[in-house]
């Protein structure tokens, strides 16, 4: 029994590719530098022997150690930049995550950036470093969805892919990307859509950029476009207000009077709220406060289709932006961002396509 249990093991966790770095002639080439910078999630995380729930637990040495093959593939560095659940996380620790990897990444022997972190906010994470990076190198999020108790974590193998994106040569201009389970997402497209399945990151109709099968990198699509915003030493309060049936606008009129400085309302259908919302959009606007419309609708775009009180058209005509096919937490991080250096509304308006 206990060989089986053994020999289970190996096969959930097996990690494919043998490397050999030589020239043929038995010398060992140069391998490239890649930096992995750690900030908790559950890749991170062990069962608590007391509760049974997962805990933050490994340090970034550690997580290393559990794949020797990333030795053959790189010179690894680690850097413990903080270790919590992503649910903890906030937009000023991806402020200074941000500053330290774009710090990382100027370094001309740098090849690139892994950064794990936990996947309920990793979407955001991933997005947020994605408009704020100015130099352009690899940057691959990574995390796992089994914790290093499981019988077979999932953390390894997405750790080891990381790396061998940072270090492929298919792999570039991308800008950031969150990879696991073997598809490479871009930050502006890719959401979580499980939450406990291995699989639980997906891009949509957009597609993924790319697999990773034994050791090399498949490209299936590339970048279409960045947009890049210079990292501002405060970030303006954005809060998300959802415009549910029956909703009757309080919470929005309460985020305006509590100093939001935007607003993305979880707008239902293409774009469309009802009046007593729509009432509280427009008391948000003559504030001054810019209020971004998104959808809860998974594909497809917010679009001026509909007039009347609280639809997507009428919502435009008002002063409202209309969020394109982001989705509301994206959609803030966005206008957070854009809120620094926009200056006006027709400006906000330029960065939502």
């Amino acid at each position: 029994m206990t060989g089986f249990k053994g020999f289970l093991f190996i096969v959930c966790c097996f990690i494919p590719g043998t490397f050999v770095f030589g020239n043929g002639e038995g010398k060992i080439e140069k391998l490239p530098n890649v930096v992995i910078v750690t900030t908790g999630g559950t890749i991170a995380e062990k069962k608590d022997p007391k509760t049974g729930a997962s805990v933050p637990a490994l340090s970034g040495d550690t997580l290393i150690s559990a794949v020797p093959e990333l030795k053959k593939l790189a010179n690894i560095k680690v850097i413990n930049f903080m270790n919590i659940d992503s649910s903890h996380m906030a937009p000023e620790n991806w402020r200074k995550l941000s500053a330290t990897v774009n710090d990382i990444l100027k370094d001309p022997k740098v090849t690139g950036v892994v950064v794990t972190h936990g996947t309920d906010t990793m979407a955001e994470g991933a997005y947020f470093l994605d408009l704020t990076l100015d130099v352009n190198k690899p940057v691959v999020f990574v995390g796992a969805m089994r914790d290093a108790s499981d019988p077979c974590p999932d953390g390894p193998a997405n750790l080891l892919n990381a790396v061998i994106q940072v270090c492929s040569p298919d792999a570039l201009n991308w800008g950031v990307t969150v990879t696991m389970n073997q598809y490479i997402n871009s930050a502006r497209d890719v959401r979580k859509v499980s939450t406990t399945n291995v699989q639980t990151f997906e891009s949509g109709q957009k597609g993924y950029l790319g697999t990773i099968d034994m050791g090399k990198v498949y490209r299936i699509n590339d970048r279409l476009g960045r947009l890049t915003f210079p990292l501002s030493a405060v970030l303006p309060d954005v809060a998300i207000v959802s415009a549910y049936s029956g909703a009757d606008g309080k919470l929005l009129r309460y985020a305006v009077d509590s100093g939001a400085k935007g607003i993305v309302v979880e707008a239902m259908g293409a774009g469309n709220v009802n009046p007593p919302v729509y009432e509280a959009v427009k008391y948000a606007i003559g504030k001054g406060v810019a209020v971004v419309i998104a959808s809860d609708v998974y594909y497809g775009r917010v679009l001026p289709l509909y007039g009347g009180e609280g639809g997507g058209a009428t919502l435009e005509k008002d002063g409202a932006i209309l969020a394109g096919d982001l989705p509301p937490r994206k959609a803030r991080i966005l206008l957070m961002l854009a809120l620094s250096g926009a200056g006006n509304q027709d400006g906000l308006k330029a960065f939502f396509k």
